[in-house]
């Protein structure tokens, strides 16, 4: 349950709010596809796996004035945004679950602890998707993101947590498992803890300068979320 009486004083249990892309969803590979293609679109060569985790930053601009060496022109970026979403989401149907994903939430649920699903992925495309995996029925709420795509994640947590208010999920109880340095960032603004896995979008020598706990599997994220939630 989400909240427990405990000498007849209500007590919020410990919530996990998952990111998607790279977390949960294993779309890595997808993503470097997505990505060259939108460099191909303005003459740019295509960049390695190791060179993108060394590199990836959010808000996704200054990620491309890392390559780039500048920041896109609001055309330029249009344009890369664009490509990169139109073959990203073509690709991304065949991207499976990150290994133990399955099991991992079926147990946090089962253990009567609550759970949340915030991307920075647009709404309409992740709910969908979240569905065909079969996975929905475990979260209290999936939010994607409204709006322009170069944002950070802090302010749709600060959304996404007053939403939960009223389930009883606080962020004093609240782990937010995810792959970018972003995700920590969005977690310390609300108050929440955090945890990094390194099958995404980041280099772990990357994740372990936000000075949270670095994991390389889930399973290790949730025993990790588990002992920081209380």
């Amino acid at each position: 349950m989400t909240v427990a009486e405990v000498g007849g004083i209500a007590v919020a249990g410990p919530h996990i709010v998952w990111d998607w892309n790279g977390t949960l969803l294993h779309d890595i590979d997808a993503v470097i596809v997505a990505t060259n293609a939108s460099f191909a679109e303005l003459g740019f060569p295509p960049i390695s796996l190791e060179t993108y985790r060394d590199l990836y930053v959010v808000p996704v601009p200054k990620f491309y004035e890392r390559l780039m060496g500048r920041l896109p022109t609001d055309e330029e970026w249009l344009v890369m945004d664009e490509t990169f979403h139109r073959h990203y989401w073509a690709a991304a149907e065949d991207s499976g679950l990150a290994e133990g994903a399955r099991e991992l939430l079926a147990d946090w649920s089962g253990a009567g602890s609550t759970q949340s699903l915030l991307s920075l992925a647009p709404h309409d495309k992740l709910v969908p998707l979240v569905r065909v995996h079969g996975i929905d029925g475990h979260f209290v709420r999936v939010d994607g993101r409204v709006g322009p795509s170069h944002t950070s994640k802090a302010g749709h947590l600060v959304r996404h947590m007053a939403a939960m208010e009223a389930a009883g999920v606080t962020a004093a109880r609240t782990v937010l498992i995810g792959d970018a340095v972003d995700d920590a960032l969005a977690a310390a603004h609300v108050g929440a803890r955090a945890v990094l896995y390194t099958g995404g979008s980041h280099s772990r020598a990357s994740l372990e300068s936000a000075g949270v706990p670095v994991v390389d599997s889930l399973a290790e994220a949730v025993r990790t979320a588990r002992e920081l939630a209380g």
